[in-house]
This record gives C-alpha cells, structure tokens and sequence, in this order.
C-alpha cells in the first residue's frame, strides 16, 4: 500500500497531508512532481490544498493541464483512488474528474474555521469508517468554495448518492446557517460515479491529532487505508 502526494507550485498542505499519511496513519507515502507523469506506483493519490500555480486565472485552470494530472486522470479511469482536498477538489471539477465547480463564496472573503459536515453517504472508500449521518468536526480554509452545478447534475448527484458530505449544524441539521459559503444544497463533498475519486472542501489532514483540536479527519484517511486493505486490518483492529 503507497499514497502519493503531488506538489504543485503554490501547494501548501502537501506536506500536512504527507505527514498525516506517513506519522498518523503509518502508512507509505512519497511526493509526486506535477511536471511528472510518474505516479510511482501508488495505491491512492492525494490532490493536497492550496494554491496551485497561484490560483491564476481560475482555481485548478492550470493545473489541470499538468503532467501529473494526466496521470491522475487515467489512473482514476482505472479504478484508482483519488482524494481532492480544498484546492484539490477545485483541481478534480477543473479536470473533469468530478462535475461542477467552486466559485466565490458568497460573503466574498476568505473563510477559515472549524465545520461541521454530515455524511451522506459512509459506503465509499473515503467513508467506510463513518456511521451514516454522523456529523464530523473538520476545518475549511477557502476562498472559492462555493460548489455549482447545472440542476440536472445536482439531480443526478443527488440520485446516485454521490454528495458525500454536506454542510450541517452540530446536530446534523442542514440549514443555510450551517453553510458556511452558499455551496448550492450544502454541498462539502462529492464522489465520481464509481466512488472512487472524491473532492471535498473540509481539510481532513487539519483534523487528524488531539493537538490540532480533533481528530475526526482521520476517519477519511483510515477509511482509504480499510479500503486499500480490504478492509482486513480495520477488522483486526489494526487501524484504530
């Protein structure tokens, strides 16, 4: 089992993913070039936070013509998992991975603080360590979060269950007071039709230690790992 992490430049959660790959879920874990088409022969890739290529023209606009991003491409039509966090969920709608895209939020700042996110669905790889309907703590930093589509993508998502997270009150209600950048259905997560490449909004590597202020983020994470697995050490109780 190997993930792989891509550095693009003005990524800066790469190395926070890598970390919580590699200190936190114990697990193998390089960084991957995004003038490379070589993905090293990883397992699950990670399309880590922050600003690729400065954000210019529009989030994800550039990197998605990227080396390592064709690659990405391909590997995901095979079935390989792909985890797009913040910038790289814009990156993966961007690339035609998942549908929609993430425009301005509303109030027109930048917002950076704890939310909390309901699963919506807790049968895809990224969520199989979650409950239905369990409502989980994890931090946005972002601009440009404010999910969109078409009405008939929204049905199509919302049909094929593949809004994965969504923004809601501590309680688990989804309100418009939960939503924290006018994302259209209080969208915080969607997954491709196969469910095997999923782009969120919420930083999971920001949630991953006690010391950071909770580890819910984790969930996510050893989700991957189970799946990776199939599941055999989870049911070992090898992955806490």
């Amino acid at each position: 089992m190997k993930f792989g992490v891509i550095i693009f430049p003005g990524s800066n959660c790469d190395h926070d993913a890598f970390w919580t790959i590699q200190q936190v879920a114990r697990q193998p874990v390089t960084f991957l070039w995004h003038e490379s088409h070589d993905l090293e022969g990883c397992d699950a890739i990670i399309v880590p936070g922050g600003f690729a290529y400065g954000d210019y023209l529009r989030t994800g606009a550039i990197a998605k013509f990227s080396p390592a991003m064709e690659s990405v491409r391909r590997f995901a039509d095979g079935g390989g998992l792909v985890l797009g966090i913040c910038n790289g969920f814009q990156i993966l709608c961007e690339s035609g991975l998942l549908p929609g895209a993430l425009m301005r939020n509303t109030g027109l700042k930048y917002v950076c603080k704890p939310v909390h996110v309901r699963v919506e669905n807790n049968s895809t790889p990224f969520t199989n360590q979650c409950k239905q309907g369990e409502v989980l703590t994890i931090p946005i930093g972002h601009m440009e979060g404010n999910y969109f589509c078409d009405q008939a993508t929204l049905h199509e998502l919302q049909q094929e269950h593949r809004i994965v997270f969504r923004y809601a009150t501590r309680a688990g209600e989804i309100s418009p007071e939960a939503n924290p950048n006018g994302s259209l259905d209080n969208i915080a997560g969607i997954c491709s039709p196969g469910g095997n490449v999923l782009g969120m909004m919420p930083h999971p590597e920001r949630a991953s230690e006690p010391e950071l202020g909770g580890t819910d983020g984790m969930k996510i994470f050893y989700s991957v790992v189970g799946a990776l697995a199939g599941n055999r050490e989870v049911a070992a109780g090898v992955i806490p």
